[in-house]
């Protein structure tokens, strides 16, 4: 399996940043960035398989929508209470993909898991008793928004669980300034620079649109959803379940 390499993917001045892509660059990388970058990412990840634990259902499908690398498919594989299911990871960059699945061929729970390159606005979901969208909504258009989540709620099974984790931003000013702060000291904590944090986060401008939790919560109940709340919160990270 190849090593994990330090993200210094922004530690070099830059004139003219391009929009951030999940490259081969970023692709390998990426435990280290996003571990780094989001606070509360493990204890999302090791949530996602408690809620497999109890969602997971007997000849059903799981879908892990924005997989990058397939930590959540992972973790529903090893916490569902059967093995008559099968975890369908999606991903767009065919470099994710790649990688996701020479790591899941490592894995013993890899057989319960298939990892593929699609498009989640077009993905055909069918008989899921669990799905996830860990931080992938944000990087979809907000006008698609909604009929991603309608698309996953039709195929979903009664009392099935979707898990929604995004970046989000506040309406009160000195609460986004806040989060954003505090964000950037998390950051800083764990060794990124000033210039790393501030090239990231125009490469970001373009490709990652944050709303707050209550348009959220809007979406997912205008896509079906009668029950929803927000599980987790650090700083501008939040992680919502919602139950069909």
């Amino acid at each position: 399996m190849t090593k994990t390499k330090t993200d210094q993917l922004f530690a070099t001045p830059t004139k003219d940043i391009a929009d951030f892509v999940f490259d081969q660059s970023v692709v390998d990388v990426f435990p280290d960035m996003i571990n780094r970058s989001v606070p509360g990412y493990g204890t999302i990840i090791n949530t996602i398989g408690l809620l497999a634990q109890q969602y997971i259902q007997a000849d059903s499908h799981a879908y892990d929508l924005g997989c990058s690398l397939g930590a959540g498919s992972l973790a529903m594989a090893q916490g569902a209470n059967t093995e008559q299911f099968h975890i369908f990871g999606v991903d767009n960059s065919q470099a994710m993909v790649e990688r996701g699945n020479a790591m899941m061929q490592q894995s013993a729970f890899g057989k319960f898991i298939t990892i593929q390159q699609g498009d989640l606005c077009t993905q055909t979901i069918e008989n899921a008793s669990m799905v996830v969208l860990n931080f992938t909504l944000q990087f979809i258009s907000p006008s698609k928004r909604l009929g991603v989540l309608e698309n996953i709620y039709a195929g979903m099974r009664p009392g099935a669980a979707l898990v929604l984790s995004e970046k989000i931003c506040f309406d009160d000013p000195l609460s986004q300034q806040t989060n954003v702060m505090l964000h950037h000291q998390f950051k800083q904590s764990n060794g990124y620079s000033a210039l790393e944090i501030s090239q990231k986060r125009t490469a970001l401008e373009n490709v990652l649109e944050p709303e707050t939790l209550d348009c959220h919560f809007q979406r997912i109940h205008q896509a079906g959803f009668q029950h929803c709340n927000a599980w987790f919160q650090c700083f501008n990270f939040a992680s919502i379940i919602a139950i069909k």
